[in-house]
């Protein structure tokens, strides 16, 4: 009797993706890439060492779903960075996965052409041109790591990495953490706790091996080094923000039982601001005025912007979507993103300088 089909029963299909090492031979580092993403990283590295006094802030659309609005974005980001860069150091937030919650649009590289043709391969490859464009325009760029394999494909043109609120448990996600080049920030859980994000950071720090691809596409058991620039990101949870005083504070004890150092993140989206990007600029505000009393702990700050504010469903005519307006999350338009930073900078610029390592 002939044995009965055990696997793959669930598989439609498995359709060739181009390897990391081909898609990056289309589309190389440029040295100009390369040296935003080095000095990036650096600069990061030393804020989260309190070698650079200034507070970096990862600013830019919910996720990235047209490349053409996105570098319009960029260079007006670009231009502010360069206006406040006594203070602030500016990441651009270059998101092109989406964890989802049920179902919807699950991002750029998984659907670039929003219609569910699911063109990945092609998706990659827009992904990792719109990064190398955005690093040529002169920005650093941070994103969240979310599928285990897609760091070997444009890994080396970000300068920071999320893990986030969904996977900040995840052993996969923590392992990936311990081999990527970048400082790590993971966000507290959905429901505010702060253990998953401690635990993150010191699994992350450590050593791992794992399952994972190498440039050539193939099978490889990835050993890792482990990743010391691992931070927490408040971000909200559990029906309450945790961007106060009392939030912050915690967090501070969580690390220092931990052993860790004290650097936080205040994300001024998400439960922090109760989803509404109304509120983002007075969490922003708040969390100014902490450091200007006194706190040591908060290094950088997250907001959601784009040229447009608010949000809109994706249409089934494509060519009714609004230009620069976020098709997941509502974020700020440009000109109160302008307002916050540059608002920000004032309240700090005379205090910054001044400021011990906790």
């Amino acid at each position: 009797m002939p044995f009965s089909k055990t696997e793959n029963l669930n598989i439609a299909a498995f359709d060739r993706m181009p390897s990391p090492d081909e898609i990056t031979a289309t589309l190389p580092l440029s040295d100009r890439a390369a040296q935003v993403v080095t000095e990036g990283r650096r600069t990061l590295q030393d804020i989260l060492d309190r070698k650079d006094p200034r507070i970096f802030v990862v600013v830019g659309p919910c996720s990235i779903h047209d490349p053409v609005a996105g570098i319009d974005y960029a260079r007006r980001l670009k231009a502010l960075a360069d206006e406040v860069s006594d203070t602030l150091v500016l990441v651009m937030r270059v998101y092109f996965e989406k964890p989802r919650t049920s179902t919807g649009w699950k991002g750029y590289i998984n659907d670039p052409y929003m219609d569910d043709s699911f063109r990945i391969d092609e998706g990659m490859q827009k992904a990792r041109q719109f990064l190398r464009d955005v690093n040529e325009v002169g920005l650093p760029t941070g994103t969240e790591a979310l599928d285990p394999i897609a760091p070997q494909y444009y890994g080396d043109l970000i300068a920071w990495t999320a893990i986030g609120a969904r996977t900040s448990e995840s052993q996969t996600h923590r392992e990936m953490a311990s081999g990527l080049s970048t400082p790590v920030g993971f966000k507290n859980g959905t429901d505010g706790s702060l253990d998953a994000a401690v635990n993150g950071i010191l699994s992350a720090s450590h050593p791992h091996s794992f399952l994972g691809i190498n440039g050539q596409g193939q099978s490889s058991v990835i050993r890792t080094r482990g990743n010391g620039y691992g931070h927490v990101v408040l971000r909200g949870g559990g029906g309450r923000p945790n961007y106060d005083t009392v939030s912050v504070s915690l967090a501070e004890k969580a690390l220092q039982k931990a052993k860790l150092p004290a650097n936080i993140v205040i994300d001024c989206s998400h439960a922090n601001s109760w989803k509404n990007p109304d509120y983002q600029p007075l969490v922003m505000r708040d969390v100014a005025h902490q450091i200007r009393e006194g706190n040591q702990s908060i290094v950088g700050l997250m907001i959601e912007s784009h040229i447009e504010a608010g949000n809109q469903p994706i249409p089934a005519d494509l060519s009714q979507l609004r230009y620069g307006c976020s098709v997941t999350d509502a974020c700020v338009d440009w000109s109160t993103t302008e307002t916050m930073i540059r608002g920000t900078r004032d309240i700090l610029r005379d205090i910054l300088p001044k400021r011990s390592a906790a």
